[in-house]
C-alpha cells in the first residue's frame, strides 16, 4: 500500500499585498510558489477563519502559483471582525478584485468547509475564470446542515460538548441557539461577546477533527482573534450564507458541471456530513468523490491531507505544460 502523502515543505510568500476593496475593508493577500506556475486560489474556512502558514503547503511550489487571502473581517484583513458590507456577494466580488490585482486570467479553486461554499458561489458567478476545483468537507449552508450543527442534530453524537455549547443560553432561548449566540456575538457589549466566543469556537473546533488537540482548543477560543472570528461565523450562519434559498448552490452546479473537480470528504465529518458531498457528486459528471474512511473534517487529518495533496498533484499534471 502506498505511503500517505504529507504537506509540501514550509513556504514563504514571494509577495504580500494590502488590497482596499471598498466599504472600509482592506484585504491581506499573499502570493507563493512559482510566479509562472499554475494559478490556484486558496479559500480558507469559517467564515472568519483566516489563513495559517500551512495553507501554502498543499501545492507543489515548483508547479503552482498560489494566491491566498484573508476574507473580509478575517485574519489580517481589516477591520477585524467587521460585519458591515460583509456578505457572500461581497466576498465573490472581492475574489474578482484579487484576481485582477495579481494579473491572472483563470485559476484552480481550492477550499474546504466554508471555503468550498465560497468556491462554488464564486465559480457559479464567474465560471469562465475557473479551471477546476479541489473541495473538502462540502457545505452548502442549507437549513438541514445548519440545524444539524446548531439546532441539536449533532447532539446525540456529542452529548457532553453539546451541553457545554448550550450552557450559556438561557432556557427561554434554547429553541433558537444560533440566534442566541448571534445576538451576543454581534451586539454592542464587547465583554459579553468575548464570553460567548469561547464556547462558540470550542463547539466549532471540537467537532472539526476526530482527535481535537486540547491545547489548540484553548488557543483558538482565547486568542485575540477569537471574538472577530466568532462574530463573522455567527453573522454568516444566522443569515444562512446570504444565499437566496437552500438549493441555490446545488442548482447552480449546472453552470460548472463541465469543469473537473475532486471532492475530498471525511467519512466521519461531524461539521459537514458526507451526504452533502454525495449529493453534489450526483449532479456533477466531472466531479470525483473521495470519501476518506475514518477521517473527520480537518484538512490536517492524515487521510484527508493525503487525498488533497494527491488531488493538487493530479491537477498539476492536467493543467500544467
Amino acid at each position: 500500500m502506498a505511503a500517505l502523502r504529507t504537506s509540501y515543505p514550509p513556504l514563504e510568500p514571494f509577495a504580500v499585498h494590502r488590497l482596499p476593496v471598498g466599504d472600509g475593508h482592506e484585504l491581506h493577500v499573499e502570493q507563493a510558489g512559482n510566479p509562472a506556475g499554475i494559478p490556484v486560489l486558496f479559500l480558507h474556512g469559517g467564515p472568519g477563519g483566516g489563513l495559517r502558514p500551512g495553507d501554502r503547503c498543499f501545492f507543489d511550489p515548483r508547479r503552482y502559483h498560489v494566491v491566498l487571502l484573508d476574507q473580509r473581517g478575517a485574519g489580517r484583513s481589516t477591520p477585524a471582525g467587521g460585519l458591515e458590507a460583509n456578505t457572500t456577494a461581497h466576498l465573490v466580488a472581492d475574489l474578482e478584485r484579487v484576481r485582477a490585482h495579481v494579473g491572472l486570467e483563470r485559476w484552480l479553486l481550492f477550499g474546504g468547509s466554508w471555503g468550498s461554499t465560497l468556491a462554488l458561489a464564486y465559480a457559479q458567478a464567474h465560471p469562465e475564470r475557473v479551471t477546476g476545483f479541489v473541495l473538502r468537507g462540502l457545505h452548502l449552508v442549507r437549513s438541514t446542515e445548519l440545524d444539524w450543527f446548531y439546532a441539536g442534530g449533532l447532539a446525540p453524537l456529542q452529548p457532553v460538548e453539546w451541553q457545554r455549547f448550550l450552557a450559556p443560553v438561557p432556557p427561554a432561548e434554547r429553541d433558537d441557539v444560533l440566534g442566541a449566540y448571534h445576538r451576543r456575538l454581534t451586539g454592542d457589549d464587547p465583554e459579553e461577546a468575548a464570553r460567548w466566543a469561547a464556547p462558540w469556537l470550542r463547539w466549532e473546533f471540537v467537532n472539526s477533527s476526530t482527535a481535537p488537540d486540547p491545547a489548540f482548543l484553548e488557543e483558538v477560543s482565547t486568542s485575540a482573534q477569537a471574538v472577530g472570528a466568532a462574530r463573522v461565523l455567527a453573522h454568516y450562519a444566522a443569515h444562512r450564507g446570504f444565499l437566496r434559498d437552500d438549493d441555490e448552490l446545488l442548482d447552480g452546479l449546472a453552470r460548472v458541471r463541465h469543469l473537473p473537480a475532486v471532492l475530498v470528504q471525511g467519512a466521519l465529518d461531524l461539521c459537514c456530513p458526507p451526504v452533502t458531498a454525495w449529493e453534489v457528486a450526483q449532479r456533477w459528471p466531472r466531479a470525483r468523490l473521495e470519501l476518506v474512511p475514518g477521517a473527520g473534517h480537518s484538512s490536517r487529518e492524515p487521510g484527508v491531507l493525503d487525498r488533497l495533496v494527491r488531488a493538487t498533484d493530479s491537477f498539476a499534471d492536467l493543467l500544467g505544460p
